[in-house]
């Protein structure tokens, strides 16, 4: 399930509209966006081993983040610009849905932080360069993914680090994530569209294009005894860095 769908010349407005209606709803472990709560601690643990690797910083530091950007493109109501947070980040979140964004600064307050949320075209926002961008469960909502991996790119100050997650395209991604989790109830109806999955070849791909090299992708698989995890199984899920040779 995605955090969202970002805003981008090339956003469907109907993706837009299908997480907006989830706004009110994304803190609520049990409810309709579960799912990404079971899945971000596994996605933060990738990423705080690639922050310490990238960065050839302490394990042991509880602000590993501690003078530095972070942008997360498709941030939904803030489940992973929260920790960034936390990690020390100077954090900025940007959504498609004004409702997203709202749910998100609503729940930021609440907790105590100082986090800048804007909704709108990333392209059009005036940013500028961060060192850390991530962008989770997103690019398999975007009409044209070249568009979109280039707006992420050209938000990566020089010497930054880019995670992105996605789901693969697969006949197991088409059953499990569509076929089954959809039909139970564990993702809402309508969230995925398998056509728009991405397999680890076409994001090289993507990212080579604007200069990017990525790394091996690892995968986030599911098994009745682990639940969510890190593993070398890419038929599901995935995730990779990209950094500038």
């Amino acid at each position: 399930m995605p955090d969202a769908t970002v805003a981008n010349a090339t956003i469907r407005p109907d993706e837009a509209a299908h997480f907006a209606a989830l706004a009110k709803d994304w803190w609520n472990p049990k409810g309709s966006s579960a799912m990404l709560h079971r899945l971000n601690p596994v996605r933060l643990a990738f990423l705080r081993e690639a922050i310490d690797r990238h960065w050839d910083g302490n394990s042991t530091s509880l602000k590993p983040l501690a003078g530095k950007s972070a942008l997360d493109v498709g941030c939904g109501a803030g489940l992973l610009c929260e920790p960034l947070a936390r990690l020390g980040a100077d954090v900025t979140g940007v959504d498609a849905a004004p409702e997203n964004v709202e749910a998100a600064a609503l729940h930021c307050e609440g907790a105590g932080l100082d986090i800048r949320y804007m909704a709108g075209e990333l392209a059009s926002l005036g940013l500028g360069q961060f060192d850390l961008v991530t962008s989770m469960e997103v690019i398999e909502h975007v009409a044209d993914k070249a568009a979109f991996i280039g707006s992420l790119a050209s938000h990566l100050a020089p010497g930054g680090l880019m995670v992105l997650s996605t789901p693969n395209r697969t006949p197991q991604s088409r059953l499990l994530l569509i076929g089954v989790a959809e039909a139970v109830g564990m993702v809402p109806r309508g969230t995925h569209h398998w056509d728009d999955f991405v397999t680890p070849e076409d994001l090289r791909e993507l990212l080579a294009g604007t200069g990017l090299t990525m790394s091996e992708p690892r995968g986030i698989a599911f098994s009745p005894l682990k639940g969510l995890h890190l593993s070398t199984d890419l038929s599901l899920n995935y995730i990779v860095t990209a950094t500038r040779a």
